[in-house]
């Protein structure tokens, strides 16, 4: 558990991006200091769509070439045969993490994972695939009165990333609310990567179920990813120093 802290790169093209990151700069692993603040740079990053559909595949081999972990981040949600096609293609990419909507079903989830192994049959190390269970800005709530969904969030949760270790996928993409009741019912190895995690000083802006990576940690998230907090923050390497202090203690 807490394996690393992955930053949202939700930027509107890739010179805000290298902008951003450039803040963050030397080997990943290389410990340096920022105002007497340890600093652990190179981070795993994430490409949302905002940033992916404004610049298309050449963002994510910029970011590797840069010594970047990437987490693609597109959700794909389409019929099996499209979405193992497009998985197909996301598997040349040589990143390190790609989800799609567990909504779509075992079936989907199935084809993903032939796809995304047959592009990229030519890597040594292939990519993490994984499951979104429910966004962290949906609540309770909204399942009920919108998506006519009337059993509780947890359970929908927890059933959605068994279909997904059915499915044969690496982890889902949940809330840090949901990390442990998911470890329990689909074991350690099955993977918790959680948005919605803020700083104590932060608002929870439009997500609604928010942990602090302290929390995180101690809920049982094997990675979280953050954006604002980090990208939005006065002096971003001492945001992300203190993230990371947080959730890997570091």
């Amino acid at each position: 558990m807490a394996k690393d802290v992955i930053i949202a790169c939700d930027f509107p093209s890739a010179d805000e991006t290298i902008k951003f990151l450039d803040k963050l700069t030397r080997i990943r692993d290389e410990v340096v200091k920022c105002d007497d603040i340890t600093v652990i740079p190179r981070p795993f990053v994430k490409i949302g769509m905002e940033l992916y559909y404004a610049e298309g595949p050449k963002i994510v081999k910029t970011l590797k070439d840069r010594g970047h972990k990437v987490f693609l981040d597109l959700k794909l949600h389409d019929i099996p045969n499209t979405v193992k096609k497009t998985m197909q293609v996301l598997g040349e990419y040589g990143v390190d993490m790609v989800n799609l909507h567990a909504a779509g079903g075992i079936d989907m989830m199935v084809a993903a994972k032939a796809g995304l192994m047959l592009g990229s049959a030519r890597l040594a190390d292939k990519p993490k695939l994984i499951a979104v269970t429910q966004l962290t800005s949906t609540d309770e709530g909204t399942m009920h009165r919108e998506l006519l969904i009337d059993r509780p969030l947890e359970e929908v949760v927890k059933q959605y990333a068994l279909n997904a270790k059915e499915a044969g996928l690496d982890g889902v993409v949940c809330s840090a609310f949901e990390a442990a009741g998911i470890h329990e019912a689909c074991g350690l190895d099955f993977l918790t990567v959680t948005p919605g995690i803020r700083l104590t000083k932060d608002g929870s802006d439009d997500q609604k179920r928010v942990m602090t990576p302290k929390e995180a940690r101690e809920a049982g998230s094997d990675y979280i990813v953050v954006g604002r907090p980090i990208t939005a923050a006065e002096k971003p390497s001492e945001a992300y120093a203190e993230v990371c202090s947080q959730f890997i203690g570091r």
